[in-house]
C-alpha cells in the first residue's frame, strides 16, 4: 500500500508542470436537456436450462409462470399439478432504450436470475415485454443467452470468476414504441453542463456567442444554457452537429482530496496548495514553513531577468532521528512523499490531512469516501 501511494503522489507532483488546460467539446461535459435514454424492465422465463434452473419448491413463482405461459398457449394443465422443474428459470430483464430511437431498432438487455437457478448458461429467453416507468411496453426481448465465466467444469480457470446468474443478449429487444423527444420547443433549446459550474457555464455562453453571433446563448443559472436555434428545421440538425463539437475551457477546478479510508488511497487535483504549519502525530512530526528563493539567469548576458519564486520548506521527522526533508513549490504531494518515506501508515495519512484542514494550513475540500 505505501508503495502504491507513494508512485501516485510522483506522478501528481509533477502535475504542475503540464500545460494549461486544453479545450474540450461541448459534447463531452454537457447534453441536449431532454434527449436521455431511459429504463426498462420486465419479468420473463429462461428456458433450456442443463439442469440448473430454478428449484420450484423454493421459487413457487417459477412453476404459476410456466402455467400461465402454457394456458397462453392454449395447453391446460390438470388443477393441483406440481411440476418438478429444473431447466426453467425466472429472470428480471434490463434494458437502456436510447433517445431518440424508433420502432425497429434492436438494443441490448441484461438477463438475471430472480431464483436459486444455479446457472443460466446455455438458456433462451422466451419473448418478454419491457415496460418503462409509465407501464407502457417499448421493446420486446427473446434471444439466446451469453453467460460470462470459464469455470473448472468448462476447462477453464479452476478459480470461478464472473457470475453465472445472469447473463446479455446483444441485439436481443426489438423496440416497439419510440419516446416523444422534443429537442428544440419555439426556435430554443437548453444545453445543461454535467456538473455545475459558473465559470464553465459562461464560458460555454462565450464561447457560442463566438461562433454563431451574440445573443446566440445565454445562462440561466450555473448548471442550464438556453440557446436560440435556427427555425428552419432543415438547418437544426447542422447547427447541433456544429454546437456539439464547439471548443470549451474549463474553469479551474475547485481544489480537492479525496481520500479512500478502506484502502487508503489518496488523490488530489492540481489547485491543492497547503500553509505553514507544525503537525505532531504519534511518532511523527511535521514542519511546514514557506520561505523564497532567487532565480538568477541561466547564461551571463543572457537578457533573462532574476525572479524571486516562493518556496515550502517540509520537514518530517521520527521519533527514532529520521528526517525527510524536501524544497519544493507549495504542494501537498511532496508532504505525502515524505510522509510515504518514513513508513506512515494510510491511516496517519488520514489523520494527519484532517487535522491540516481543521487548523487552516491545507488549502483543500476534504472528501472521504
Amino acid at each position: 500500500m505505501k508503495r502504491f501511494l507513494l508512485i501516485v503522489f510522483l506522478v501528481l507532483a509533477a502535475a504542475p508542470l503540464a500545460p494549461a488546460v486544453a479545450a474540450e467539446r461541448l459534447k463531452d461535459i454537457a447534453s441536449l436537456q431532454g434527449v436521455r435514454g431511459n429504463p426498462l424492465v420486465g419479468y420473463g422465463l429462461v428456458v433450456g436450462l442443463d439442469g440448473s434452473g430454478d428449484q420450484t419448491r423454493q421459487s413457487p413463482f417459477t412453476g404459476q409462470s410456466v402455467t400461465n405461459m402454457m394456458s397462453q398457449l392454449g395447453i391446460t394443465l390438470p388443477p393441483g399439478t406440481n411440476m418438478q422443474l429444473r431447466n426453467v428459470a425466472a429472470v428480471m430483464v434490463t434494458a437502456q432504450l436510447p433517445s431518440l430511437a424508433r420502432p425497429g431498432q434492436t438494443i441490448d438487455v441484461v438477463v438475471s436470475s430472480v431464483g436459486n437457478a444455479k446457472s443460466l448458461r446455455g438458456g433462451t429467453l422466451l419473448m418478454t415485454p419491457l415496460k418503462g416507468a409509465d407501464g407502457q411496453v417499448y421493446a420486446i426481448a427473446q434471444g439466446n443467452l451469453v453467460v460470462g465465466g470459464a469455470g473448472a467444469e468448462a476447462g477453464g480457470s479452476s478459480v470461478q470468476v464472473n457470475q453465472l446468474g445472469g447473463g446479455r443478449i446483444s441485439n436481443g429487444a426489438v423496440v416497439e414504441r419510440e419516446v416523444p423527444t422534443s429537442v428544440v420547443v419555439d426556435g430554443m433549446f437548453q444545453i445543461e453542463l454535467n456538473e455545475t459550474d459558473f465559470g464553465t457555464t459562461q464560458n460555454v455562453v462565450d464561447a457560442i456567442n463566438a461562433q454563431f453571433g451574440m445573443f446566440t446563448a445565454q445562462a440561466l443559472d450555473g448548471r442550464v444554457v438556453q440557446v436560440r436555434a435556427p427555425l428552419d428545421p432543415a438547418q437544426q440538425v447542422a447547427f447541433l452537429a456544429q454546437l456539439e463539437n464547439l471548443p470549451v475551457r474549463r474553469a479551474p477546478v475547485t481544489a480537492k482530496v479525496i481520500i479512500n479510508a478502506r484502502t487508503g488511497s489518496v488523490v488530489m487535483n492540481r489547485n491543492v496548495t497547503i500553509e505553514e504549519a507544525a503537525v505532531a502525530h504519534g511518532s511523527l512530526s511535521i514542519v511546514i514553513s514557506r520561505g523564497a528563493e532567487v532565480v538568477q539567469p541561466t547564461t551571463p548576458f543572457g537578457g533573462g531577468q532574476t525572479v524571486v519564486v516562493p518556496t515550502t520548506d517540509i520537514s518530517v521527522r521520527q521519533q527514532n532521528g529520521s528526517l525527510q526533508r524536501v524544497r519544493t513549490s507549495t504542494s501537498l504531494a511532496e508532504v505525502v512523499n515524505a510522509l510515504n518515506a518514513l513508513g506512515a501508515t494510510p491511516q496517519d495519512l488520514l489523520s494527519i490531512l484532517q487535522a491540516m484542514q481543521s487548523a487552516g494550513a491545507l488549502r483543500a475540500e476534504l472528501e472521504i469516501i
